[in-house]
């Protein structure tokens, strides 16, 4: 299983998502390593949480992909209400700084 496809499946067993992508952007910072991503989490979950606590949760499910395989993880979370409000848009992730950094 690849580290794009164990994300996805890691945080669609721990919540009750209405939609989740995980996109797989190593290509535009590392040296064909699997490690740089960003998800976007919308779920009804997340009524009434503020956004640390939001990423809290979305960190502690990935705890041992984030401490052993992920270098960056872009984490954009909503609820229903507000991915609408978003009409779907999320921001760009930003480059990568350090770290498998391409030269």
């Amino acid at each position: 299983m690849s580290m794009q496809q164990q994300i996805q499946s890691k945080i669609a067993d721990a919540i009750a998502c209405k939609h989740l992508n995980v996109v797989n952007e190593s290509h535009m910072h590392s040296r064909g390593e699997d490690s740089h991503f960003k998800v976007i989490v919308v779920s009804e979950e997340f009524s009434g949480k503020r956004l640390l606590q939001r990423h809290r949760q979305i960190n502690e499910v990935l705890k041992d992909e984030l401490a052993n395989h992920i270098h960056a993880l872009a984490i954009h979370t909503f609820t229903p209400d507000e991915f609408s409000e978003q009409e779907g848009n999320v921001a760009d992730s930003p480059m990568c700084l350090g770290g498998s950094k391409l030269d």
